[in-house]
């Protein structure tokens, strides 16, 4: 053991605490010489070779071994949320580097941040970790005395307390976490700087709003709390815990509602927290509302630091560290709801570019704007609090009107840019789409803004539709029609708007506005523009029945039409509408779903083949394939089935090359949809799936899947393409249900059919499923007589009932013609011949005889006849041939039927297709050929 002395071993104590010769001789009453005698004995005693490894071997022997273990950490008061990756990647960082700095703006979380990635560090640091709230300090030179209260020091004689701090820690290895460095910045820079150089082993964290700007500093920006997807995030996890902690605890079924919060708050952590203690006072529904002053509603908490007491005090805070220039563009780019470039702030603040690129850093540098750099540019965002902060600064100033004003001219500069469609359109427009929204909310409500508000909310109109945003087209087109000054510019936005509305899906908007904008063109003094959208409106009624919520009756379609032709007078354009008009509707005495009755057709026919000349003389492609469809459906009707499908395909042919107009757009849908229909009735099945395929694609109808999948889901189910009937059905469900389940006959074909393709694959479950969806959508006339038995019949064809597939076909086509002529005729009347021979019923082979005639033309229709007839004359190689006509056509349900029915290994091939297919084997009939 060394032979310390008493007075040395006091000295040795001394020098553990850093203390100089003269305060050591100080402290003890004895003179520098002798003090420096001490040490140089006890260097030589305890052979070591310098003071700082005597101040080592002090704490050693002081603590038993240990290091003096620093204070504790300062406990908060609440729990410590989520922020994984951002302790993970802040704690590898301390490790890595000696100086960090977490920035961040206020009440982002870089405190509790902070605090939470030093406790998790302690154990690295064997000489503690050392917390330093700088808030107090106010002036630049005090920041070491701050750190040396921390430390325990006290004032030392001949020393200032820089040098006391440095020389307490010169051999210890901590981490010393220095908080709320913004107001300070230079002050600890320069106390850093001389710090890191003279105690190697510590490690620096600092907390800022602003960088320090020094070489050696690495830099962590703090970001505000996720957000998430579908609810889970760490936002909501804070609000739902601090809710919770106030005694009301939420329900996980309201975390969506929570989410909408925090995201309006763009997960800032203090705005969370006191948007969370207003929960038992507001509830969800109540913060929501007080959102759109969220500084006057984010105060309270119980803060010991009031800047923290309130939004509003942390931004003031922020903002009273600013010189005035920043101020000013700070207020006035709080115009901007999205990310801004450098040039668009420049217009807005009415400053040179290069001035404004200087205080936007700055600004970043305090962390009051976030900034992206991307190989494009570099962008600027405010944080909605400190968006909503820079507008009241705004306001206050006297600013507010006239910076609204320039950022409405650089909207309307922006927009009439990107009406210029380019190959990279979306990308540009999708930035900027919430500011023209912001600057048109805000330009509706001026009178002097008028003008400018139209031209941006008809160019919002546009954009959003080629965006593929068609419910916010419509609302934009009404909102622009409604801005018009000349009422001739509001009738062609109400056109547009009927247009969208058309897209939709949405019947009964469309006729309102079809009728609104024939008001606003008779205040125009255009009498034939108001016939022609009268016209239009009653049409409309007969053209687009399904999507009518409420289907005006026919008297009032008849007095549009009246009104219409009393207006027309000799303008083509009217005239070709109204003819148009009184082919549909005049003609249709029972309705627009069935069609005129038996004498009437004729006279349908020449209705709409007038209607095609007139309109085809105007030289307007969207009023002759108007026409064209009145055409096509007057040929159905008339059982042309051939004939209509060609009509239908010229249709589209007509529409295909034209641009994508609201009133194009909503004309090609349609016609792609009767094409669709007409080639399904011609047993076309790969011309239906891939005009269905068109439809069910298009992504206006995103909205509306159940409209857009539904006769692709027919053509499939036809076809027997399982695994594309059962992917389809999942998305036609879900869009059906998020519409709230609307019953629409006009949907029964696809839930039939997806109810079949359950049936074959002996999913019971399933197929009770869709037969109660069927069901929902209400029977109409065609289920009963049309879609209903062709989608039976061939189910229970599958499964050997052929005498009840008989007796569910058991209507004379003759009798229900209306019915099945549309589509279903030629299977209609295929399955039916088929049914009687395998039924054994002794008409077979007239049944045969008559099908033949009608299916002539229809290659599958006519395959199935073939069959049936090969069964019933037992010839295999007919069967075959038939088989080979349906894999032609797309058809391999009815192929592997077909080879099944021919017998011996080809039975063997077929039920393995069938297999393949997903589908159950097949049930045996007594007409099966069991030789090869």
């Amino acid at each position: 053991m060394v032979d310390v002395s008493p007075r040395e071993a006091e000295v040795l104590a001394l020098l553990g605490d850093h203390l100089s010769n003269a305060e050591i001789g100080a402290r003890l009453f004895i003179s520098v010489r002798t003090v420096e005698t001490h040490v140089s004995s006890l260097l030589r005693k305890l052979e070591v070779p310098d003071r700082r490894a005597l101040a080592q071997r002090a704490r050693e022997v002081a603590g038993g071994g240990a290091a003096p273990q620093a204070p504790v950490l300062p406990a908060p008061l609440t729990s410590f949320v989520g922020r994984v990756s951002e302790r993970a990647e802040l704690s590898e960082l301390i490790r890595a580097h000696r100086q960090v700095s977490a920035v961040g703006p206020g009440g982002v979380g870089k405190t509790r941040l902070a605090l939470a990635v030093a406790s998790h560090a302690g154990g690295d640091y064997p000489d503690g970790v050392w917390f330093v709230d700088l808030v107090p300090v106010a002036d630049p030179d005090m920041i070491a005395a701050a750190v040396a209260v921390a430390l325990g020091l006290g004032e030392q004689p001949g020393r200032d307390m820089t040098e006391s701090v440095l020389a307490a820690l010169a051999d210890r290895q901590a981490l010393l976490v220095l908080d709320n460095c913004e107001h300070v910045l230079d002050g600890v820079a320069v106390l850093l700087e001389r710090l890191l150089a003279a105690c190697p082993a510590v490690t620096v964290l600092a907390t800022s709003r602003a960088r320090l700007m020094v070489p050696f500093e690495r830099v962590y920006p703090v970001p505000p709390l996720s957000l998430g997807v579908d609810g889970e995030s760490d936002a909501v996890a804070l609000f739902m815990q601090r809710a919770a902690a106030v005694g009301w605890p939420l329900d996980p079924p309201l975390r969506d509602q929570v989410a909408s919060i925090c995201e309006r708050l763009d997960g800032m952590a203090l705005a969370i927290e006191l948007a969370a203690a207003r929960y038992p006072m507001l509830g969800l529904d109540g913060i929501t509302a007080a959102l759109s002053h969220p500084l006057r509603m984010l105060t309270g908490g119980a803060r010991t630091d009031d800047r923290h007491r309130s939004v509003r005090a942390t931004l003031d805070w922020s903002h009273a560290l600013l010189e005035p220039a920043d101020r000013a563009l700070l207020r006035r780019v709080s115009v901007f709801v999205a990310p801004f470039t450098t040039s668009a702030a420049a217009e807005v603040a009415e400053t040179e570019e290069g001035i404004v690129a200087d205080g936007l850093a700055r600004l970043a540098e305090q962390s009051l704007l976030v900034v992206r750099t991307f190989p494009g540019g570099t962008e600027y965002r405010a944080l909605e609090p400190i968006r909503q902060y820079g507008t009241e600064r705004l306001a206050e100033a006297g600013e507010l009107v006239e910076s609204r004003h320039r950022h409405l001219r650089w909207c309307l500069a922006t927009a009439a840019d990107l009406a210029v469609v380019r190959a990279d359109w979306r990308a540009r427009f999708d930035p900027v789409a919430d500011e023209l929204r912001a600057a048109l909310s805000w330009a509706v409500d001026r009178p002097e803004q008028r003008m400018d508000a139209y031209h941006l909310a008809r160019q919002l109109a546009e954009m959003a539709f080629i965006r593929n945003l068609v419910g916010e087209s419509q609302l934009r087109y009404e909102q622009a029609a409604a801005l018009a000054v000349e009422p001739a510019a509001e009738a062609s936005m109400l056109r547009h708007a009927a247009a969208v509305a058309g897209c939709r899906m949405r019947g009964d908007d469309m006729h309102r506005l079809w009728q609104a904008a024939a008001q606003a063109a008779r205040r125009a003094g255009d009498a034939a523009g108001a016939a022609s959208d009268l016209a239009t409106a009653a049409t409309n009624t007969y053209r687009f029945w399904s999507r009518f919520e409420l289907l005006p009756p026919p008297e009032e379609s008849i007095a549009l039409i009246r009104e219409a032709r009393e207006l027309a007078g000799d303008d083509p354009a009217a005239q070709a509408a109204v003819a148009l008009a009184e082919a549909g509707v005049l003609s249709d005495a029972f309705g627009a779903a069935q069609g005129p009755p038996d004498n009437a057709v004729p006279e349908t026919i020449a209705r709409a083949e007038r209607a095609v000349t007139l309109a085809h003389r105007t030289r307007d492609p969207l009023a002759e394939a108007a026409a064209l469809d009145a055409l096509t459906g007057a040929q159905c009707w008339a059982g042309e089935t051939f004939t209509s499908a060609a009509t239908a395909r010229r249709r589209v042919a007509l529409l295909s090359s034209l641009p994508a107009a609201p009133a194009n757009t909503h004309e090609l849908l349609d016609a792609l949809g009767n094409a669709t229909e007409a080639s399904l009735g011609a047993g076309d099945l790969p011309a239906a799936r891939r005009l269905a395929r068109q439809i069910a694609d298009h992504p206006l109808l995103v909205e509306v899947g159940h409209r857009a999948t539904s006769w692709l889901l027919v053509a499939d189910a036809l076809a027997g393409n399982t695994d594309d009937v059962l992917a389809g059905s999942v998305r036609f469900l879900d869009a059906w249900q998020r519409a709230g389940s609307p019953a629409r006959s006009v949907l029964g074909p696809a839930a039939a059919g997806v109810a079949m393709i359950h049936g074959l694959r002996d999913d019971r479950e399933a197929q009770s499923v869709w037969t109660a969806v069927l069901k929902q959508l209400g029977v109409s006339h065609e289920q009963t007589y049309g879609y209903g038995p062709v989608f039976d019949a061939m189910l229970l064809l599958h499964r050997g009932q052929a005498p009840e597939a008989l007796e569910r076909m058991a209507p004379e086509p003759g009798d229900v013609w209306k019915s099945v002529t549309w589509i279903w005729l030629h299977w209609y009347v295929a399955l039916r011949a088929e049914a009687a021979v395998l039924a054994g019923g002794p008409g077979a082979r007239d049944h045969l005889a008559e099908a033949r005639t009608v299916v002539a033309g229809n290659v599958v229709a006519e395959a199935m006849v073939q069959r049936a007839e090969a069964l019933l004359d037992g010839d295999q190689q007919a069967l075959l041939a038939a088989a080979g006509t349906f894999d032609a056509a797309g058809c391999r349900y009815q192929s592997a039927r077909t080879l099944v029915f021919a017998g011996g290994g080809h039975a063997r091939r077929g039920a393995a297709i069938l297999g393949d297919l997903g589908l159950a084997p097949m049930v045996p009939c007594r007409l099966q050929i069991t030789s090869t």
